[in-house]
């Protein structure tokens, strides 16, 4: 018994992580290779079905089979804001990537990182060193141990190259409203937010960006990855996508309107077969049963997507595989049933560098037994459950041409050395033609209706009443379903709150202070840490408390300190929300120099005359409590930290401190007084050691925010 039991729990654990064949972890993280070396990289089905396709450009399957047995390499993207990026960047390129390109390995020099073509500013790399090379120096070894330690703390992404694609192709500004339908573990999530605020001067940018997924454990994944950039315009929500609720929101009139995305990224869950570089195991678990049985999951996801997408809005349609059922055969049934309220975007010219196949027209269908459908009439009646007709081109010609299903955009893996994968814009033009014929829910008309319906089709129902009269309705939502959903609540503050006149006086806030969009989350008791969220993330919220399933949003600004009740203050900043604070904040703020860092990382609670003498006379006038330790860059010193640096820290009676681990705190003491460096140099290990401030609060490593 206990036996059958071990297995069943081993079968169960195989079907969860295998539940998305491609498995979105596997194809947003690209690794640096693992120990796959008993799998044989060989599937006869595979082969005879992309090179029936003909999907291959003409002479080039053999290279197209030899790139997918290759190992993927790996890549690596700067993640951040603006000039947080460009300082990691220029940590990078002028130290770990000059020092590379000196190694050599058995007689030969080793190839440097390179940057890919087509992203912007150089801030995505691929290398094609193996965690064995990397073995093999211990120069090599401590450029993998940076990135190890820099993709835990969320400045670098380990992420495959074409999983970067759909973001980018979205052409994100700072006041739209965006959806990621099937967001976890969150690579391309955190590129959103990233977009997003991509003027730093903006603390609370007009958009946001919802992130779904209908894994409620893969949400904390998303949590975790939102975290590392502390923006207020995240909101991570647990719902099945294919039926994701319709939002409410108030209008600028004052009156509730729906709320439609101005972006969407339905990057759908797939056979994966795109991911076979890096997912070793799709070699032998690939059939087309896979893509078979995902297709009308991912119809209804798209489907559900563009109802909620806005007129003029954009949404990415992506997928790793290489399949036409998944892929085109998706885009061609969205195209028909919408009537020409969609319509496929040329993205032939957004991103210069990327080689990419036009999608294809024409494609036929397999069984995993080996037979091949060309069209719907071929397939016998007992196959009618497995295969439909959305699996097929349309058959109508001039309705194919018009559809222009070539705009859509195939990433071979032999081109350009990445994974396979395949991504489609859609633009909406119109409502969709069920929207506008059923706008509303309509009464049936005949008044002895008991409500019994029945599916026709097209998201409608209709109502058979007794006398054989038909009322035509769409269908009826369904009811949210909250099985272990345990989240507390979200409570938004009011502007009298008695929490509010310490906080004002004692850090001088502004009166354009937001207090509003302050939250926390408990009804009852002395509320522990106050969060904040941008306007329109809290118009959604109180709209739509009982249809969304909020797993987190809003980013800490203040957390409760009891020491600081006897200063004035019960509450002290946090450092995650010093970015959306420090617009407001007018007192409790010092400015330090770099030597005042020095200070303030080398030793642990220096005495505030050890500070610089400009920046002990501030702390002179500055009662005990929270403050803020701000650093402007010297324009003349380009060997300094060139991006500003606002850090939360804490003025004692006698001593000044920076919420710095002691851990970090022995580093910079042993570079500092056992190798005797000179400080420029220091700082330059600094910032190559965790190219951002390592800050501690609340047993978690935070880390500064740069503009």
């Amino acid at each position: 018994v206990s036996k059958m039991g071990k297995r069943s729990r081993q079968r169960k654990k195989e079907h969860q992580n295998n539940s998305k064949p491609g498995g979105r972890d596997n194809r947003d993280n690209a690794g640096w290779g693992a120990g796959y070396a008993d799998i044989i990289k060989e599937n006869k089905l595979f082969e005879a079905y992309y090179q029936e396709l003909g999907l291959v450009p003409e002479g080039e399957f053999d290279q197209f089979m030899e790139a997918m047995r290759e190992p993927l390499p790996a890549t690596i993207r700067i993640t951040g804001y603006k000039s947080h990026a460009k300082e990691i960047l220029h940590c990078l390129k002028n130290k770990y990537f000059k020092e590379i390109q000196e190694v050599e390995i058995d007689g030969q020099k080793i190839e440097a990182p390179q940057p890919l073509s087509w992203y912007p500013d150089e801030l995505a790399w691929h290398t094609n060193m193996s965690r064995k090379i990397l073995r093999k120096s211990p120069l090599l070894e401590k450029f993998h141990q940076f990135l190890v330690s820099e993709t835990e703390s969320g400045n670098i992404s380990r992420q495959e190259a074409v999983s970067m694609i759909p973001p980018l192709l979205m052409k994100i500004e700072p006041h739209h409203k965006i959806l990621d339908m099937c967001a976890a573990p969150g690579s391309k999530t955190a590129q959103l937010i990233e977009m997003l605020h991509s003027d730093m001067d903006v603390p609370f940018p007009e958009g946001f960006v919802i992130a779904n997924d209908v894994d409620n454990k893969r949400c904390y994944l998303l949590v975790h990855q939102a975290k590392r950039l502390n923006s207020p315009c995240i909101m991570v929500v647990n719902h099945d996508a294919s039926c994701i609720p319709r939002l409410q929101i108030d209008t600028e009139d004052g009156h509730k309107g729906t709320l439609f995305y101005d972006r969407i990224l339905c990057d759908v869950p797939c056979s994966g077969d795109g991911t076979m570089r890096k997912n070793i195991d799709v070699w032998k678990k690939w059939t087309t049963s896979n893509s078979l049985h995902l297709h009308g999951l991912q119809i209804r996801i798209a489907v559900r997507g563009v109802e909620q997408l806005a007129v003029g809005g954009r949404m990415v349609y992506s997928t790793c595989s290489l399949n036409p059922i998944e892929d085109e055969a998706v885009i061609a049934t969205l195209l028909e049933k919408s009537e020409g309220a969609l319509e496929l975007a040329d993205a032939s010219a957004d991103l210069p560098g990327l080689k990419w196949m036009p999608g294809v027209t024409k494609w036929k269908l397999m069984t995993k037994e080996g037979q091949w459908y060309k069209d719907w009439s071929e397939v016998p009646a007992n196959r009618h459950t497995q295969i439909r007709p959305t699996m097929f081109p349309p058959t109508d010609t001039e309705k194919l041409a018009n559809m222009k299903l070539e705009r859509c955009m195939r990433i071979l893996p032999h081109h350009q050395n990445t994974g396979g994968f395949f991504v489609a814009v859609l633009v909406k033009k119109a409502p969709m033609p069920w929207n506008r014929r059923f706008p509303k829910a309509i009464r049936p008309r005949n008044p002895t209706c008991v409500g019994k319906s029945r599916e026709v089709g097209g998201g409608r129902e209709e109502c058979v009443c007794s006398d054989s009269v038909l009322c035509s309705r769409p269908p009826p939502n369904k009811k949210m379903k909250r099985h272990g959903f345990k989240e507390d609540p979200f409570v938004f503050l009011t502007e009298d709150d008695p929490v509010f006149p310490p906080i004002e006086s004692f850090y001088d806030l502004s009166p354009d202070f937001p207090k509003i969009n302050v939250l926390t989350r408990t009804h009852e008791g002395k509320k522990r840490h106050l969060y904040m969220v941008s306007k329109e993330l809290r118009n959604v919220m109180l709209n739509n408390s009982e249809r969304m399933k909020v797993i987190n949003t809003g980013v800490k600004v203040w957390s409760r300190n009891s020491d600081g009740e006897e200063f004035g203050c019960a509450f002290r900043l946090a450092q995650e929300g010093i970015y959306t604070l420090f617009p407001y904040i007018r007192s409790r703020m010092i400015t330090v120099s770099v030597e005042d860092i020095k200070i303030l990382l080398t030793q642990e609670n220096p005495y505030l005359s050890k500070l610089e003498e400009d920046a002990h006379q501030q702390a002179k006038k500055i009662g005990m409590g929270s403050i803020v330790l701000k650093f402007r860059p010297d324009n003349s010193n380009p060997d300094g930290p060139q991006c500003p640096i606002e850090l939360c820290g804490w003025r004692g009676k006698t001593s000044i401190r920076a919420f710095v681990p002691l851990t970090f705190i022995f580093y910079c003491r042993f570079y500092l007084n056992k190798t005797q460096l000179h400080w420029q140099n220091m700082e330059r290990v600094f910032f190559s050691y965790c190219a951002c401030l390592k800050v501690y609060l609340n047993g978690h490593f935070i880390f500064y925010h740069c503009k």
